[in-house]
């Protein structure tokens, strides 16, 4: 197998290129020195009680969108939040949003992977797919998965190391590439999804605050997510096979990380038999879950008949169709290939991979601590508040405004990760000052997705980021969120400034965002 430190583009260093190499080095340099990603949540958990109770007595002349009332800073210091703080811990890690998803999903793809399929599976793709494209090809699923919530973080991101250590690439990189197409990319799709009538509804209300009659499409931005979704799979691989591996080659992988990547050479036969067997379930499955959702009374569907809305059984069960589309061919192909001889074996194959997430489960725990902190706080929706007013108080031109604002968007993701609870604070503030400069709800809706996604990749305070930090740990260990950030920060910078163009060009050329409401103009 060909040496996975070594990148599969070389390119020679150009003055520009040293530039960048020592920025980013610096950027990795001071992010390693950071507390372990644990002690950086209880850090930031200590700031937020400590600035919650000075901020607690000002009074803020900011309107509170959610609430209609003035905005309010509670203190986390007080009595009565403390003891709910105690009371209610428990609950808190238990319900922490990202902790249900990874688990139950790692414990089908455990089994998978235990049994030998996925390497299987792998090693066939490989077999047919150019080694120039897995770049490209990863970014892409990364952004299709954004149909399935967060499937991708737990399914693509992780495969995304695999696929490139068994290419004989570095799996860092391949795991930029995944999280740059998973969570940058998160407003670029080709397919609808749930967030599209989460946005639309926040995007209507704020509309309706000047023009009562105003109604906005839950696809009024999917033209321009679909073109978009061109745009990041190309960026996305310019950046990983000209920027972030050459410079990952120069980080060796670990021993036994190297040794654990799946052999390219050809199939056994019994390998064969398993991995057609296996296919075979999974053809199986989809086709039951499909005679199951076609019915307009299926069980799977909303109560208005609805397949892909939130409230949809089948979107709610994306994560236990993931453990089962994993265990099912994982067991038969275990049984066929000769892999598994009884029941223990898949107990063993969930067993393993639970007991590589037990750092996780720390991270996790600190991470929910101090998002439910912080939330209550309102310390976020503070800054959200102030700087949209900010921005509003300038009087910008349109398209100075809409740079202005993706630019907060984008600053303040940092703080807020949830892309409804911001668009909560931001649309009714928004929507209504584009409107009065005569620019659309839509194109509103469409800045927020730009900057909604572009910061992601590079905030420690996102949840799913320390579970990334994790997946690179497996192979090279002294990774710390310095590494992680100073691979990604290519990605959001590239897509940030090309992303922002795009919009205004778009814009400019006077092309739908996407399919617009009929409502009668006043």
């Amino acid at each position: 197998m060909a040496d996975p430190t070594v990148s599969s583009v070389e390119r020679p260093a150009s003055a520009s290129g040293r530039w960048m190499d020592r920025f980013l080095e610096a950027v990795e340099r001071i992010g390693n020195r950071l507390p372990d990603p644990a002690i950086l949540f209880v850090v930031a958990l200590l700031l937020t009680w400590g600035l919650s109770a000075l901020l607690a007595g000002v009074s803020f002349a900011e309107i509170d969108p959610r609430t209609g009332e003035p905005l309010r800073i509670h203190n986390q210091l007080s009595g009565e939040a403390l003891a709910a703080f105690l009371a209610t811990m428990v609950k808190t890690f238990v319900d922490f949003p990202p902790l249900g998803v990874v688990l139950v999903a790692l414990l089908g793809v455990g089994v998978a992977e235990h049994t030998g399929f996925i390497h299987a599976a792998l090693r066939a793709a490989l077999a047919v797919t150019p080694r120039v494209l897995l770049s490209p090809m990863l970014v892409l699923v990364g952004v299709l998965s954004h149909a399935a919530a967060d499937a991708g973080y737990v399914l693509v991101i992780p495969l995304g190391g695999v696929i490139f250590a068994a290419a004989g690439r570095h799996p860092l990189a391949g795991i930029a590439a995944a999280f740059a197409g998973v969570s940058g990319g998160f407003g670029a799709n080709f397919v609808p999804s749930g967030i599209d009538p989460l946005l639309q509804g926040f995007t209507q209300s704020a509309a309706q605050i000047l023009a009562p009659e105003r109604l906005v499409n839950p696809l009024c931005n999917w033209w321009f997510t679909a073109a978009s979704g061109v745009l990041i799979v190309s960026l996305g691989w310019f950046v990983t096979d000209r920027i972030v591996e050459p410079r990952l080659q120069r980080m060796p992988l670990d021993s036994d990380a190297s040794s654990d990547a799946p052999s390219m050479d050809g199939l056994a036969t019994r390998e064969r038999r398993g991995l057609w067997a296996a296919l075979a379930s999974v053809g199986v499955g989809a086709l039951l879950l499909l005679l199951a959702a076609l019915p307009p009374d299926s069980p799977l569907r909303a109560p208005d008949g609805d397949l892909t809305a939130n409230a949809a059984p089948l979107m709610q069960a994306i994560v236990p169709l993931i453990f089962l589309f994993f265990l099912l061919p994982g067991v038969v192909y275990g049984y066929a290939a000769g892999t598994v001889k009884s029941h223990k074996d898949v107990i063993e194959g969930m067993s393993k991979s639970m007991s590589t997430m037990g750092y996780y489960l720390v991270l996790a725990f600190f991470a929910a601590l101090f998002t439910s902190a912080f939330s209550a706080s309102n310390i976020g929706a503070l800054v959200a508040l102030k700087g949209a007013a900010f921005i509003q108080a300038l009087s910008l031109p349109g398209a100075v405004t809409v740079v202005g604002m993706i630019v907060l968007v984008a600053g303040v993701n940092l703080l807020i990760g949830s892309a409804s609870a911001k668009w909560a604070l931001l649309a009714p503030i928004f929507v209504p000052l584009m409107m009065q400069l005569g620019l659309s709800p839509e194109l509103s809706q469409a800045a927020y997705r730009v900057g909604d996604s572009t910061t992601n990749i590079i905030t420690p305070l996102m949840p799913y980021f320390p579970l990334v930090v994790v997946y690179c740990q497996r192979y090279v260990k002294q990774t710390g969120i310095g590494t992680l950030v100073s691979t990604m920060l290519p990605y959001t910078i590239t897509f940030f400034v090309s992303w922002v163009l795009f919009l205004l060009a778009y814009w400019a050329l006077g092309l739908p965002l996407g399919i617009q409401a009929s409502y009668t103009h006043p």
